[in-house]
């Protein structure tokens, strides 16, 4: 796991888009830090815990089952 320290102006998804590459993962951002859920446009200097994605998030699509394990 690692940290994320926002920007004034950051938003759930453009965060997961930053640190993920994809805004489709901002789920996994919020269940790391429920404290801060209520917020939806952060302040600057607010960290956030970034968990690591589940290897089956990461593993490349249309892989034969062997290469994603």
């Amino acid at each position: 796991m690692s940290t994320y320290t926002t920007i004034q102006g950051d938003v759930w998804d453009a965060i997961a888009y930053k640190v993920y590459g994809d805004s489709k993962y901002m789920g996994f951002l919020m269940d790391a830090n429920p404290d801060k859920i209520t917020i939806f446009v952060f302040g600057a200097g607010v960290v956030l815990n970034v968990p690591n994605l589940p290897a089956s998030e990461t593993a490349a699509p249309n892989m034969p089952t062997w290469r994603t394990g």
